[in-house]
């Protein structure tokens, strides 16, 4: 038990000490190292998990790593990736606390942390790119697709207000179309995904 959890530790901490940006940064990251190489939550779980990590309270990079720490390996494994996910960040913060602003001013610092955001724009991007791929997968998850960036973009709304919308939408089509017998899309069992 106290192998898996170090393993959890561990992972979560590279991700941690690899996250520059804040949690939206970290997702391209979690991506990489629970998907792909640790295979510990599929692409929708991940982006599941994401969704109700950014509706709850804390941080979404905490709230991420403690739910796929659960699912692994129950409440220790909540635990350990929670602090694999903060240790590293804690750390680095501490060290650079005394002497950011001494060169937060200097020139090549600035134009280092300029590069550093494109990066991130970046890699949030891909990652955002690979999970609609998966997520936007007909006429139905489209609908929702579209509104719910309408409405990111055209208002002010919390993403709270944007999720529960995209939830009960979900729900409500899939009762619509397992009523209908599931054919407006081309399903047999009428689920939206």
């Amino acid at each position: 038990m106290v192998g898996k959890l170090l393993e959890l530790f561990l992972a979560f901490a590279k991700v941690g000490v690899m996250t520059f940006g804040g949690g939206y940064a970290m997702l391209p990251i979690l991506q990489r190292e629970i998907v792909e190489n640790k295979g510990w939550a599929s692409e929708e779980e991940l982006a599941d998990y994401f969704a109700i990590g950014q509706c709850t309270p804390g941080v979404i990079a905490v709230n991420t790593a403690t739910f796929i720490g659960r699912k692994k390996d129950g409440i220790p494994g909540g635990v350990a990736a929670t602090l694999g996910v903060v240790f590293p960040p804690i750390v680095i913060i501490s060290l650079l606390a005394g002497v950011i602003t001494q060169f937060s001013e200097l020139a090549w610092v600035k134009d280092a942390f300029a590069g550093i955001r494109v990066c991130v724009c970046v890699l949030i991007f891909n990652a955002v790119w690979k999970l609609g791929k998966k997520s936007v997968i007909d006429p139905w998850t489209t609908a929702i697709f579209l509104l719910v960036a309408a409405g990111a973009i055209l208002t002010k709304c919390s993403p709270v207000v944007f999720v529960v919308f995209a939830a009960v939408s979900g729900v409500v089509l899939r009762v619509l179309l397992k009523t209908g017998g599931g054919k407006a899309d081309g399903r047999k069992d009428g689920a939206v995904k």
